[in-house]
């Protein structure tokens, strides 16, 4: 089976997207993300992986590793809480009680947010992410996040639109597949990103 070429890989996004120099937080990161895609999707189009890397590129401001949500508690509840600033948001989200908006702030390589995103993906992988802040923390763990990244994309958990409606065959939407994660928020920049990527994957037998 045909594995990425990670020393190209590698070589070819230090330059064009990290400024020349890799903190090794940053290549564990990638490794953690190019594993689980030859893993579970080397069968599918590699367009799929370069947009979810850039995605993973533009939540987390590089890093590379999940990451919480900049704010604190009041900004959160002012954003996500049934009595803060946005109630329609915090209704769409699912956050039906005082303090949801805290418990349940943007988390991991998507910025899971809402009671009813943490609840779908406890019951996708079987772990409790809702009963504490403990608990909802779990996102942030690399294997967690990385599913949750992938599987919420190519599946359409998160907005009800899929790599497939935007990326497949001919069709080619670089832009519009931004509306899989957060509507058409920054979508050229992060199509950008996409394109880097997509262009540093390459295979060797």
């Amino acid at each position: 089976m045909s594995q990425i070429n990670r020393k190209f890989f590698f070589e070819e996004v230090r330059g064009r997207l990290f400024d020349g120099r890799f903190k090794q937080s940053q290549v564990n990161g990638l490794t953690g993300l190019l594993d689980y895609w030859e893993a579970k999707h080397s069968d599918k189009d590699d367009r799929w992986l370069a947009y979810a890397l850039a995605t993973v590129h533009y939540e987390v401001d590089r890093k590379m590793q999940p990451i919480k949500e900049y704010g604190g508690a009041r900004y959160f509840f002012r954003m996500y809480d049934k009595d803060g600033e946005r109630p329609h948001v915090a209704r769409r989200l699912g956050n039906i009680a005082s303090g949801d908006g805290a418990l349940f702030h943007g988390r991991g390589f998507v910025q899971l947010t809402g009671r009813v995103n943490y609840a779908d993906w406890q019951n996708r992988l079987g772990v409790d992410l809702t009963s504490s802040p403990a608990a909802a923390d779990q996102v942030l763990d690399l294997d967690v996040a990385t599913q949750i990244l992938f599987e919420g994309m190519i599946l359409g958990t998160f907005t009800g639109k899929k790599f497939s409606d935007y990326l497949l065959g001919v069709r080619e939407d670089w832009e519009g597949t931004r509306r899989i994660i957060n509507g058409r928020d920054k979508k050229a920049l992060i199509a950008g990103y996409a394109r880097s990527y997509y262009a540093a994957i390459s295979y060797t037998v």
